[in-house]
């Protein structure tokens, strides 16, 4: 048994906006690259030593002026905002281009997370964020303790 499915051609856009709510995880966010929506979030790696987390977030063709990091309440927002504008006059007419590119991406830092002591550098497309451990969070060296 087949089922049949009609759809208009007067609304169809409609009928899509509505199969990709149904059929697609709405709350599934980590996987998503937002291509689908126009833009894209920058993908992460962090990594934790026994000294640090270290933070990378793929960024090619940006500059380092074009980043804000910022540190609020134990939350570490990195942002950019970058904006383009070119214009080109002929003799009959005018050619405008806009071009708009943005991200935010949010970290929730761990209780041993020194915040004072985060650095920030930017090499060949990739943001890189060192931040210390307190002392009390790093590991310890294993120790031996005598029976008296």
């Amino acid at each position: 048994m087949s089922s049949v499915i009609k759809k208009t051609e007067s609304f169809p856009y409609f009928g899509s906006v509505f199969d990709d709510f149904f059929s697609k995880d709405v709350f599934d966010w980590n996987a998503k690259n937002f291509s689908q929506m126009g833009s894209t979030l920058p993908s992460v790696n962090v990594k934790e030593t026994e000294s640090d987390f270290q933070v990378e977030l793929a960024a090619p063709g940006m500059k380092k002026e074009d980043f804000k990091i910022e540190l609020n309440n134990h939350i570490l927002s990195i942002s950019s905002e970058k904006k383009e504008e070119k214009e080109e006059k002929k003799e009959k007419y005018t050619r405008r281009e806009f071009n708009y590119q943005s991200f935010t991406r949010s970290f929730s830092l761990p209780d041993s997370a020194a915040a004072d002591g985060i650095e920030a550098s930017y090499k060949d497309g990739v943001l890189h964020l060192m931040i210390p451990k307190k002392e009390v969070a790093k590991t310890k060296p294993k120790q031996t303790i005598p029976v008296k």
